[in-house]
């Protein structure tokens, strides 16, 4: 299925068969598409990128198509690694986190810090962490090999 490109968003490179590969949905997924483009929110004179999740009900381009600049992509990905790599070493606290300290890092970014911590104020924190971190476990092999190629990427890009 093509991604639309009448819409506001303007995809210049695109993944139109990103529902075979969405993760436990593979084959089966909504999300038909991703592209990097022109951001849909542009104004005269300013042009900024983002990256665009597409789906599509069946019927229509879904309004829960999501639109992100691409920043914030790999912020997701930062948030993703540094989650991933607590929950490598959470097992030696009783409920999977530091009760007396939340945070888990802060992350150096635009001369500021991104904090990545626990979501204390979850009243159902301690058993939804418990879910998490068991979903966190059965797509390691998914995630695993995403991560992979995003590390080769990185290595031959330099970083």
């Amino acid at each position: 299925m093509k991604i639309p490109t009448t819409l506001k968003h303007k995809p210049v490179i695109v993944s139109e068969n990103y529902e075979n590969v969405d993760g436990r949905s593979a084959y089966n997924s909504d999300t038909k598409g991703l592209s990097l483009g022109l951001a849909q929110w542009n104004d005269r004179g300013k042009v900024d990128i983002s990256a665009k999740v597409w789906r599509y009900t069946g019927e229509k381009w879904s309004r829960q198509s999501e639109e992100l600049p691409m920043h914030r992509v790999i912020d997701l990905a930062i948030l993703i690694c540094r989650a991933k790599l607590h929950f490598r070493e959470a097992y030696r606290f009783d409920k999977l986190y530091d009760e007396n300290n939340p945070i888990i890092d802060r992350i150096g970014l635009q001369g500021d810090a991104m904090t990545v911590e626990i979501c204390k104020n979850n009243q159902m924190i301690d058993d939804d962490i418990k879910l998490f971190a068991q979903a966190l476990s059965d797509d390691d092999e998914l995630m695993g090999e995403r991560l992979t190629t995003l590390s080769r990427i990185l290595k031959e890009m330099g970083y």
